[in-house]
């Protein structure tokens, strides 16, 4: 399927009418104005980059981090303090002190690095079939709750029994 966009040719499109024809619009002429694209002023592609992850710039440095999977609030705290930084927000930082918060965090196990760390654990746990391994491959909690009730993020949906019914009181 083809699609056309339609676009004008000129900044303004006008139509001038010489003395040859004799209609209404003899002499006259005739603009178009241009729509203009719509202006976004709070709105700004650019993101900073810190640790392969677009961190948002709207918000302070503090939260723009937690972005960042293997950083949460804690952490987030102490790189700021560590840096002897200001929590101020993203966009109104420096190169300079983006440049420092990127080493800052490259030195803890994040992202990528941290996913894979936590899969090759719970696949060991798995392949030495301990009770905590067992209790992943059934897709079941490890950490001692209770399943009667509760567990739906990894029991998954509620399947119903056929020939089931209630008794009645």
């Amino acid at each position: 399927m083809v699609q056309t966009l339609a676009m004008p040719v000129a900044p303004a499109l006008s139509v001038i009418c010489n003395g040859h024809n004799n209609n209404l619009l003899t002499n006259a002429s005739l603009s178009f104005p241009v729509s203009k694209q719509p202006q976004y002023p709070g709105l700004s592609i650019q993101c900073a980059r810190v640790g392969g992850v677009e961190i948002p710039n709207n918000k302070r440095i503090e939260y723009s981090l937690q972005y960042i999977h293997g950083i949460g609030r804690t952490r987030a705290r102490q790189i700021l303090v560590d840096l002897k930084m200001e929590n101020k927000i993203t966009k109104d930082m420096s190169e300079e002190e983006l440049i420092t918060i990127r080493d800052e965090v490259s030195n803890y196990m994040i992202e990528g690095d941290l996913r894979r760390f936590n899969a090759l654990a719970i696949r060991r746990l798995k392949e030495i079939q301990c009770y905590r391994g067992i209790r992943h491959i059934q897709g079941l909690p490890c950490r001692g709750q209770h399943t009667k009730n509760n567990c739906r993020t990894l029991k998954g949906k509620r399947v119903a029994i056929a020939g089931k019914k209630k008794a009645p009181r």
